[in-house]
């Protein structure tokens, strides 16, 4: 299957509410869709949760690095997009791009063989564990527990809440907000926390161990652009300390496993240089002895979580599946706590319902 064209379409989807978290605040989230063209008009699918000036990336840099190569193997075209954006700068809105790139010509090439991808990427299960996540800032305690409980009686038995409530500075309002959920969810679901690195490494471990028994996940207690500090806290309090969502790349996850920095370790396939990067990540984390997790898109992660060596999980972000399910039909089905990906549809097994994700297109 050669690589005929690519295509991109920049979408920008309104939040249900405003949404929020220890050092962000947003209303809308912005896709770009690529669409890998192979012949005979066969085409693959692949999107990113990024800036719209990932799909000028797509055209103007990748393009001529892709279209008219073989799909005899991914990995030789993944290695030309990252030669390819080595002087625009590989982190950021290039590894999105190539990310979801990446994707659409993983889906395109299971397309071509007429397997499954999970299949086509040696599946190492039929189905991937996930939490629900959400519980933003901005919500009421009200609100987070109404999002949270509704998971749980899905069947979900682990959730997750954004804490850092006024940008960090409110130790106590997190430590309210946090015991509630906890009062109201009972006992039995996993509560996890996530701060998005608004603490320093002192407000982190003080609050933890407020929280002792009743987290017993925390994820970037403080930025993880600080792997000495994330390790501070790691080795300070009794949660597992998650973190690696802003990997770009495979010598990010070499660096902060090297470090020492974390229990668990995220990787997420629409930044990380798609599904090739995230099995890189994958495998760098089972040879150090560190559970993974895959951070948001649940509907890729469905697929790429298969074939990872080992996963904790996979995040169920509200966003995204929020999104997904708007854009596509043939989603990975939703038994309780798991995502099971389809076995009798090729590649990614989606259509793209185009005519419900026109009124967000932005360009394309």
């Amino acid at each position: 299957m050669r690589v005929e064209a690519l295509r991109s379409q920049v979408f920008r989807i309104p939040t249900d509410r405003p949404e929020a978290d220890g050092t962000l605040a947003w209303d809308a989230t912005t896709m770009v869709l690529v669409e890998a063209v192979g012949a005979g008009g066969a085409s693959g699918i692949g999107w990113s949760y990024t800036a719209g000036a990932a799909a000028a990336v797509v055209q103007e840099v990748l393009a001529s690095a892709v279209v008219g190569r073989d799909l005899v193997g991914v990995r030789s075209a993944w290695e030309a997009m990252v030669a390819a954006v080595r002087n625009i700068g590989r982190q950021g809105v290039a590894a999105s791009a190539v990310s979801a790139v990446d994707v659409a010509l993983w889906d395109l090439a299971a397309r071509g063989e007429g397997l499954p991808l999970t299949r086509l990427l040696g599946a190492q299960r039929a189905a991937v564990p996930i939490y629900g996540s959400g519980g933003f800032t901005s919500y009421s305690v009200e609100e987070v527990i109404d999002q949270l409980s509704r998971w749980v009686g899905q069947g979900i038995p682990r959730v997750k809440m954004k804490i850092g409530v006024d940008g960090g500075t409110n130790a106590a309002g997190d430590r309210r907000r946090i015991l509630a959920v906890r009062e109201a969810l009972g006992g039995a679901p996993e509560l996890f926390v996530d701060a998005n690195g608004a603490f320093t490494a002192g407000q982190a471990i003080r609050l933890a161990h407020d929280l002792d028994g009743v987290v017993s996940y925390f994820e970037e207690p403080v930025s993880s652009d600080h792997l000495d500090q994330l390790r501070l806290v790691r080795q300070a309090i009794s949660q597992d300390v998650a973190a690696g969502e802003y990997g770009y790349d495979p010598w990010y996850f070499r660096a902060m496993l090297g470090a020492g920095a974390v229990d668990i370790q995220q990787a997420d396939a629409t930044r990380c240089l798609g599904i090739t990067g995230f099995l890189m990540a994958a495998s760098q984390a089972y040879a150090a002895g560190i559970p993974f997790s895959a951070h948001t898109s649940p509907t890729i992660h469905a697929h790429a979580g298969c074939a990872a060596p080992q996963l904790s999980h996979v995040e169920y972000f509200h966003d995204h599946a929020r999104i997904e399910a708007l854009f596509f039909d043939g989603l990975p089905a939703l038994e309780g706590g798991s995502l099971r990906p389809p076995d009798d549809r090729p590649g990614l097994g989606l259509v793209f319902k185009s005519a419900d994700a026109a009124p967000f297109l932005v360009s394309g």
